[in-house]
């Protein structure tokens, strides 16, 4: 019974993450006038590589992957799919937000620990309890979905 309730948490918890992930890039995406620039120029820890990511031949990718990378991680882990490929690359991104704002040791608005840290962590945990990754992933979703319909639909009738 506990171990039924554990399920539901993680499953909750990781649409809870997708949905935040997915609208922290959506409304990246739709300003075009965001940068991640003033963030990695104010970095603490590091200053030199972060400073090095905000250089102007340097940004604009940093800036699609950071947009790109939050949407399509929120993607992932709401639906599911390709969650064991998706979560560690979420847990880096969540360091590289981390480290600049670490003073150690203070982080953020946190003591040694703040938000991108569990996020970081939470990633973790999904990924450990995903399904191993297939290629095919998209695929078998789609199928399983398209027979949950018919199955409705027979059921209805």
């Amino acid at each position: 019974m506990i171990y039924a309730h554990a399920e539901r948490l993680l499953f909750i918890s990781r649409l809870s993450l997708g949905w935040l992930m997915l609208y922290a890039g959506w409304t990246k995406i739709i300003n075009e006038t965001w940068t991640a620039g003033p963030y990695l120029l104010a970095a603490k820890t590091l200053p030199g590589l972060f400073a090095f990511f905000a250089s102007p031949d340097i940004l604009p990718y940093i800036n699609f992957a950071n947009k790109w990378g939050l949407f399509l991680l929120g993607i992932s882990l709401i639906t599911g799919v390709w969650v064991r490929a998706s979560a560690p690359l979420g847990a880096v991104l969540m360091l590289l937000y981390y480290l600049p704002v670490l003073a150690f040791p203070y982080a953020g608005h946190g003591f040694l620990v703040d938000e991108h840290v569990i996020y970081g962590l939470l990633l973790l945990v999904f990924m450990a309890q995903s399904q191993p990754f297939q290629l095919n992933e998209p695929a078998q979703w789609l199928k399983r979905l398209a027979q949950s319909i018919k199955t409705r639909k027979v059921a209805t009738l």
